[in-house]
């Protein structure tokens, strides 16, 4: 497991959820200029990436016209665009491929996609801007050999309908899921953190969090998506430091 060389390339990156009803931190970013405080106190606190989300994909969300997700996310991305000056990749966080198209052309340069429904249409826009692609891993044979350029990452997708073993499951196969490709690991705050530190509410389960992003990085996880920034980087410093 202690692989420095994997834990030494893994990157963290920061969720700015601008949406009312996301499950640890709904509506508290929803105002843009709340959430671009947000993601530049995320930069300060060591976020080598910005994932920014108009829509929750909690399982019991109610889903959003793009129109809705696009009127949420654009005035962050206009207002984070001179704050990072490309200096920190920013992410978009959707499944509508309007919402990509127009957020890799205000600076988006990594689309985050959760389904596999859409990946054909992220594929040709993020091919046509230079632009990086999360998908789900499973998905990973369903891109096609002439889009094979754009630059992927493999989300596991803990938490997405799944049961607590089969969460475990995905965890576990992170070391064997960086042999196919770059690895990103969304498991901050999920139902598998609280289920395993036997608590009852999200707000107390950053130890949990911490241990999950250290195992993931361990394991050749290329990047752990996180809510809380400072003390994940600062444990993978530490950890890289021993």
């Amino acid at each position: 497991m202690e692989n420095d060389g994997a834990v030494k390339g893994c990157r963290v990156m920061g969720i700015v959820n601008v949406t009312p009803d996301s499950f640890s931190d709904g509506g508290r970013f929803v105002d843009p200029e709340a959430a671009i405080r947000r993601a530049a106190a995320m930069i300060e606190d060591g976020a080598d990436i910005i994932d920014i989300g108009g829509e929750s994909t909690r399982p019991g969300s109610t889903p959003v016209s793009w129109e809705e997700e696009w009127s949420r996310v654009e005035p962050v991305l206009r207002g984070l665009s001179p704050i990072v000056a490309g200096s920190v990749p920013i992410s978009i966080d959707t499944y509508h491929h309007e919402t990509a198209e127009r957020a890799v052309s205000l600076g988006a340069t990594i689309v985050n996609c959760v389904y596999p429904e859409p990946i054909l249409d992220m594929l040709q826009i993020c091919a046509k801007n230079g632009a990086e692609l999360v998908i789900p891993a499973k998905s990973l044979g369903s891109v096609p050999k002439d889009l094979g350029s754009v630059p992927i990452y493999l989300d596991p997708m803990v938490g997405f309908g799944t049961t607590r073993e089969e969460d475990l499951a995905l965890l576990r196969s992170v070391r064997d899921l960086a042999q196919k490709g770059r690895v990103l690991v969304g498991a901050s705050r999920k139902r598998i953190v609280r289920a395993l530190a036997g608590e009852e509410s999200t707000a107390t389960l950053l130890g949990g969090d911490i241990a999950i992003a250290i195992w993931c990085a361990a394991n050749g996880a290329s990047v752990v998506r996180v809510h809380d920034v400072r003390e994940v980087a600062q444990a993978l410093r530490v950890y890289r430091k021993i």
